[in-house]
């Protein structure tokens, strides 16, 4: 049975590797629901999240397929009761309409919402939390000129994780990277490549 699954993914920073990884999803027809891209905790290691529905026997396939991919250090997936997520999001409405008609301190508190933004012609309100609640004060605000709405990727993390610091340990003690040698070539371009 089809259910929710976050994808974790870390990756060394690579330019392509997203393309790479969607083109993973495109070919079975799996439709990517989120997608955030970020620094991980480690300088040179980036973390995708990807948020989709399917099976946890595709999901399993799919996920070692990234793993394929050379840049791709560890993936996990979760349902969501194994991860700790939200998503943030950002309301435009107008200044006039919401004055004159809501309570906005209620709406506020009700909604665990935060003015961004105030200006003659609009007011913007920020709030994070599920899907669930982000679209509720959608349903809320559309009746008093909801102008522009948006909201971000899901931002996750595991919750029976140590973190993929200890995992990133592991790698480096089961295969320690080769000491750095300098090319004894390097500074003779006139010497070697003279015609």
């Amino acid at each position: 049975m089809k259910q929710e699954y976050t994808i974790t993914v870390y990756t060394e920073n690579q330019v392509g590797l997203l393309v790479r990884i969607a083109i993973i999803f495109s070919r079975r027809k799996i439709n990517i629901e989120s997608i955030n891209s970020s620094p991980s905790e480690f300088e040179s290691i980036s973390r995708f999240t990807l948020v989709i529905q399917e099976t946890e026997d595709v999901i399993k396939k799919v996920a070692r397929q990234i793993e394929k991919q050379v840049e791709v250090l560890k993936v996990y997936y979760n349902t969501n009761d194994e991860i700790v997520w939200q998503e943030l999001a950002l309301y435009k409405v107008s200044t006039d309409e919401i004055a004159e008609k809501v309570q906005v301190e209620r709406l506020l508190r009700q909604y665990g919402a935060r003015a961004v933004a105030i200006r003659k012609d609009y007011t913007i309100f920020e709030t994070t939390g599920h899907r669930e609640e982000t679209q509720r004060l959608i349903d809320f605000l559309s009746p008093y000129g909801l102008i522009e709405f948006v909201r971000s990727a899901r931002v996750a993390i595991i919750k029976a994780s140590s973190g993929f610091h200890d995992k990133l340990k592991e790698f480096e003690a089961a295969e320690p990277g080769e000491e750095a040698v300098e090319n004894e070539y390097l500074g003779k371009r006139e010497e070697l490549f003279t015609m």
